[in-house]
């Protein structure tokens, strides 16, 4: 028996090895098909790709970015298909310009990033009091945005050589003022117009319809009188506030943590001064340039002779429009708040020196250092609560991707139930009845994220009424849910919607009984009938018009070329207007500043209209393509209603 199992071995063995491999192939399959579609293809730039993980990560990014600086935003607004795709088309031009930078050889220098970078508001916060940037905080600040801080200041870098594309034709955007004044003229100009009004609220009244003709009616647009498909879910959330409650920092951290940041956590040294500014921008002409160091420099003279005389020298010679007045005082600041030259002898100068001449990008300075504030460091004590809570968010931020995946797999594995991974991680179950696939406008939080409304109503958790998946619903924030009632969308009886359907109806032919009339008005009066209209308005778009929106602007554009000329405006839901036009009157004149004014936002819509269509001409030639339909607009998706 054994010596011929050592006889055929080779050839017993060949099937094993083969099922063993047919075993890797289709576990591998299986492994990898819920990879295909994070790598799927939704957008290409030439050779280059966009995946669905990008764009998943942008559009996160730029959800984070938005909700930290407009904490009451709605979230749906944030997460429609309408924002995802205005990320997706961001990410398109992003690309579009990267590979025009790289093509036109467009680089940025050392010089210019430190720049930038220093004149960053963001990072300038994250200076130590000496001045030095705190490369711990640096380092976080690009861990949050998914960076090492080569990637960031790399990043930086390719957004300027971009901006330099951008620039090339926004800046050099130039319009004549005569040219500016016609158009803006013709925008702004008056009408003198008498208009007369079809409502269908006041056909309603002869419209009575049978009860044959609603239950046709009913029966034409039973989409109209559906109730939605609804359900009653259980649903749990974790995020960062959960987690911190599960932590417990030792008094051993806090005493580490309070001798390493109790001058930072006691606050940052502030220097009070006053200054003489003679304005110097960079690029004047070198002999500009000369004529403004000899006045500071002859100003300089004077305070080292007077040195009691520097207000008084402020009050008449600064150029600082706004602390010229006050003797140049600039009242207390912080390291950070100034321009790097000025802050950096303001901070190296004692109470009432008097600085040698300052070079910034503004111009000459002369700083007289007033007032010092240097802050009282903080006991352990007062501190503590601040460190115990700043210790807790540090903390709570490394553990989350461990609680993050206790919870993922948590709802995973016992899918029949949230309450094990509730008690396990101390969250709360909560309950939400009536739930729809498209939440009402009072319906705010996790029950209105798009993500975890369409795991709830897909076709898994409905059938089999188990846990969805974890749902990533915000920043550090996932969620789960389980379908415990479900109301599949039903066309409501007749005997239920009758009223709503008899004013549907109703609406439909006033509506029309308006539109009838008006347009048998116009033809009749354009014919020579007499007209009964009321008075005259002036038409205007901008504060003083008493009508708006496509009234104003259909009345606005309509052709005048023979007066009175006669036209007939559609609205409608509000019915029908027939409109006389009288007059066509110039625009009120404005004031020269305000006119100014105006030339500048004329030319910077200039400037947006020849940047767009030179960044089209940039997505032919490099063969950009949205590879993603475009999702309607939500005003194209509802039914029209009363």
């Amino acid at each position: 028996m054994f010596d011929f199992i050592r006889k055929y071995m080779k050839v017993i063995a060949i099937p094993f090895f083969l099922i063993i491999i047919l075993a890797f192939v289709f576990q591998s399959v299986g492994g990898y098909s819920g990879m295909t579609d994070k790598a799927a293809t939704v957008a290409t730039v030439g050779s280059a790709k966009i995946t669905q993980s990008e764009w998943d990560a942008a559009h996160k990014n730029e959800v984070d970015r938005i909700r930290a600086s407009r904490p009451n935003v709605d979230a749906k607004l944030l997460d429609s298909e309408q924002a995802r795709y205005a990320t997706l088309e961001r990410l398109v031009r992003e690309k579009v310009l990267a590979e025009a930078a790289t093509q036109e050889h467009l680089i940025t220098t050392d010089a210019r990033l430190a720049k930038e970078l220093q004149q960053d508001a963001t990072i300038a916060s994250l200076r130590l009091p000496d001045g030095k940037l705190d490369m711990d905080r640096y380092k976080q600040l690009a861990a949050s945005q998914g960076l090492t801080t080569e990637g960031l200041e790399a990043r930086v870098r390719a957004d300027l050589s971009v901006r330099q594309v951008e620039s090339a034709v926004s800046a050099t955007a130039l319009t004549q003022p005569a040219l500016a004044d016609v158009t803006l003229n013709a925008f702004f100009g008056r009408r003198e117009v008498q208009i007369a009004r079809f409502t269908p609220a006041d056909y309603s009244a002869k419209v009575i319809p049978s009860d044959s003709e609603i239950e046709a009616y009913y029966q034409a647009n039973q989409k109209l009188f559906q109730a939605e498909e609804s359900a009653a879910i259980e649903y749990v959330v974790l995020d960062m506030d959960a987690v911190k409650k599960s932590i417990t920092v030792s008094d051993a951290d806090l005493k580490s943590y309070y001798e390493q940041n109790a001058v930072r956590l006691s606050g940052n040294e502030q220097r009070r001064a006053s200054h003489i500014l003679i304005a110097a921008a960079k690029d004047l002409p070198a002999a500009e340039r000369k004529k403004a160091r000899d006045k500071i420099d002859a100003l300089l003279a004077e305070v080292r002779k007077t040195p009691a005389a520097f207000a008084e020298l402020a009050r008449k010679n600064s150029q600082d429009t706004g602390s010229a007045p006050a003797g140049g005082d600039l009242d207390f600041f912080s390291r950070g708040a100034m321009v790097k030259p000025f802050e950096e002898a303001a901070f190296a100068m004692k109470k009432g020196d008097i600085s040698d001449v300052v070079e910034s990008d503004f111009g000459y300075h002369i700083i007289k250092v007033t007032d010092i504030k240097v802050p009282q460091q903080k006991s352990f004590e007062e501190l503590r609560n601040s460190m115990e809570s700043d210790l807790r968010t540090q903390q709570a931020q490394r553990k989350f991707a461990e609680v993050a995946e206790t919870f993922t797999n948590g709802v995973y594995e016992q899918a029949d139930s949230l309450k094990p991974i509730a008690e396990r991680l101390k969250l709360e179950v909560k309950t939400a009845a009536n739930l729809r696939r498209t939440p009402t406008a009072v319906v705010t939080g996790v029950l209105a994220n798009p993500k975890f409304l369409a795991a709830v109503f897909s076709a898994d958790s409905i059938e089999k009424k188990r846990n969805t998946e974890a749902v990533e619903v915000g920043a550090n924030q996932i969620a789960a849910a389980r379908i415990t009632q479900y109301m599949a969308a039903r066309t409501l009886p007749l005997d239920e919607v009758r009223a709503s359907v008899k004013s549907r109806l109703v609406f439909s032919r006033s509506a029309d009984m308006a539109k009838a009339d008006g347009v048998a008005k116009l033809a009749a009066w354009k014919g020579g009938a007499e007209a009964s209209l009321p008075a005259a308005i002036v038409a205007v778009r901008g504060p003083g018009s008493t009508i708006s929106g496509t009234l104003l602007d259909a009345v606005l554009r309509a052709d005048a070329t023979t007066l009175p000329a006669w036209t007939g405006i559609d609205l409608g839901n509000q019915g029908y207007a027939v409109v006389r036009i009288n007059k066509v009157m110039e625009r009120t004149p404005v004031a020269p500043e305000m006119a100014t004014q105006e030339r500048g936002q004329y030319t910077s819509v200039i400037a947006r209209a020849e940047s767009e269509a030179y960044f089209q001409l940039l997505k032919s030639r490099y063969k950009a393509q949205i590879k993603v339909a475009k999702p309607a607009k939500p005003s194209e998706t509802k039914p029209a209603t009363e």
